[in-house]
């Protein structure tokens, strides 16, 4: 596998690194050291980062594979048609996010038809500190034990929100959310909802396990 050469250093290294990964996966630290031939520690500075940035993760035996950030586009062409056909079912809006670092990122949503609605535009970055979808990604363990979690006028006031994670590799991956007008959704949102959005996230979890095959 050829070492590419743009004149900046670190990204070509980063981009190596994950080349490496991306075509061996899953492979050990050990492994990729050998056979990248960095400086042990200038490998696992770049590890530590690309993992921070979504770049890579690790599997269930702690070997390196490429993360959610290589699938984000594959991501959203699966979850698209389950979104919309939980927002159909519903009557509200949906939206799948993916962790940012500290913020959450919208990668599909769905509107209600309702004329009052929740809406968030792909592309939004929200904080991950705020509602339902943010427990997940942020790893709440009751909320990932449960398998979902439920925010009512956390992130903004008025609104209700019921969120499961995606998992791909045992790893939570990205959040399905059902969110809309409290009058609507009530204020224990899962009772009436948390089942059918744990069913849309396993719908999604299968499609990428099925990918994977």
């Amino acid at each position: 596998m050829d070492y590419v050469v743009s004149g900046v250093g670190v990204l070509d290294k980063a981009m190596f690194l994950l080349n490496v990964v991306e075509y061996r996966q899953p492979v050990t630290f050990v492994e990729l050291t050998e056979a990248i031939n960095f400086p042990k520690t200038t490998t696992h500075r770049l590890v530590a980062a690309l993992e921070a940035h979504g770049f890579l993760h690790r599997d269930e035996t702690g070997a390196l594979v490429t993360g959610s950030r290589f699938a984000t586009a594959t991501l959203a062409q699966f979850a698209h048609p389950i979104l919309a056909q939980l927002s159909e079912e519903t009557g509200e809006s949906s939206q799948l996010f993916v962790r940012r670092g500290i913020q959450r990122l919208v990668i599909v949503s769905i509107e209600s038809r309702h004329e009052l609605r929740t809406t968030v535009p792909v592309g939004a970055l929200l904080t991950i500190e705020r509602g339902s979808a943010g427990q997940l990604l942020a790893g709440d363990p009751s909320a990932l034990r449960r398998g979902w979690a439920e925010s009512v006028g956390e992130r903004a006031a008025g609104i209700a929100s019921v969120s499961a994670p995606v998992l791909d590799g045992g790893k939570v991956v990205a959040a399905v959310c059902l969110s809309g007008p409290i009058e609507r959704l009530g204020a224990h949102p899962a009772r009436r909802y948390a089942k059918r959005v744990v069913a849309a996230a396993q719908e999604i979890h299968t499609a990428l396990a099925t990918s994977h095959q």
